[in-house]
């Protein structure tokens, strides 16, 4: 086994850092600069038109919230294997989204997190991401079922809920069924591990979360002088994440996955494209340009945890 030296390591671990930050600066501008579909004059002159400092504090405050909750989720999943405060939950959300930006789906972010524990604990840790993740999922199929029916869509509703039904009955059937050591079974039986109260907690908090950024998406439509029906609006928006929740994408590319599919459901709707795509950028934004800018001050000041950090760290673990 080659072994690296302290310098060599320390030398790495900023270069990787760099690069996670650098890159993602770079692919948000990228985004923002080179993006024909843009129409910068229009948005200023109707940003303009209905400017207002209460306005914009709201929306703001709806991004800082959808955070929030996401980190209020972490600390309570975590809190499983010992507490930890909600500033320690803030800086591995966030360094995780940063880590996460350039990998399909955020996948990055499971390992953005299991830096922040001890190598034992990493299996451990990626499952509770998978719940933190899992229960968003299927919050967006639910709603999004919803939506596709309101919309008319009640074939592809109808379908959509019947494969989710038959997977989870299908699951059930081969849970005894073991694969390179792993089951549905071994899954159901590590979820019942985990008390009642923190998988309650888990979907109170996600369905807080759900509903703070949909909303957001509404408000801003509103702020952009659409003024469809609200459950045709919410219709179309719920519709929007439930298909771009199940398409692989990366998460700098996130507006543009969502925006499209939105252009073709609120196209439908009657609403200018320019409009529909600028939304979508705004809440690509709104919820991950800041936050990854913040998260890129964690992902700088990380540091690999010495076996101090690990004793003290396996003294709270229960």
């Amino acid at each position: 086994m080659i072994s690296i030296s302290h310098k060599a390591k320390q030398f790495l671990i900023v270069v990787i850092k760099l690069l996670i930050v650098g890159g993602a600066f770079y692919f948000i501008y990228d985004q923002l600069a080179n993006n024909d579909q843009l129409d910068w004059e229009k948005f200023i002159v109707l940003f303009k038109k209905n400017q207002s400092v209460a306005g914009i504090s709201f929306i703001l405050l709806l991004s800082v919230l959808n955070r929030f909750f996401e980190i209020l989720k972490w600390q309570n999943l975590v809190s499983f294997l010992h507490k930890i405060s909600l500033s320690e939950s803030t800086k591995q959300v966030l360094a995780a989204l940063t880590a996460g930006l350039f990998t399909p789906n955020g996948v990055g972010e499971y390992a953005g997190k299991a830096l922040f524990f001890e190598k034992s604990q990493t299996k451990k840790i990626v499952f509770l991401n998978l719940l933190c993740n899992g229960i968003q999922m299927i919050l967006s199929i639910i709603f999004g079922a919803i939506g596709l029916w309101i919309l008319g869509y009640k074939f592809w509703a109808f379908i959509l809920l019947l494969s989710s039904f038959g997977f989870l009955l299908l699951a059930i059937s081969l849970k005894k069924i073991t694969i390179k050591g792993y089951s549905i079974k071994k899954l159901i039986d590590k979820i019942n591990k985990i008390p009642k109260l923190i998988h309650q907690k888990n979907i109170l908090l996600a369905v807080c979360r759900y509903l703070i950024f949909s909303h957001q998406y509404y408000f801003l439509f509103v702020a952009f002088d659409v003024h469809l029906p609200y459950f045709t609006m919410m219709a179309g928006i719920t519709s929007v994440y439930f298909l771009a929740s199940a398409l692989p994408t990366f998460q700098f590319l996130d507006f543009a996955v969502k925006g499209s599919i939105a252009v073709y459901f609120f196209g439908n709707l009657g609403v200018n494209e320019w409009i529909v795509v600028f939304i979508s950028t705004l809440m690509w934004f709104l919820n991950v340009v800041i936050p990854v800018i913040i998260g890129s001050y964690y992902v700088m000041n990380y540091k690999v945890l010495t076996p101090a950090l690990r004793t003290g760290e396996a003294s709270e673990t229960r």
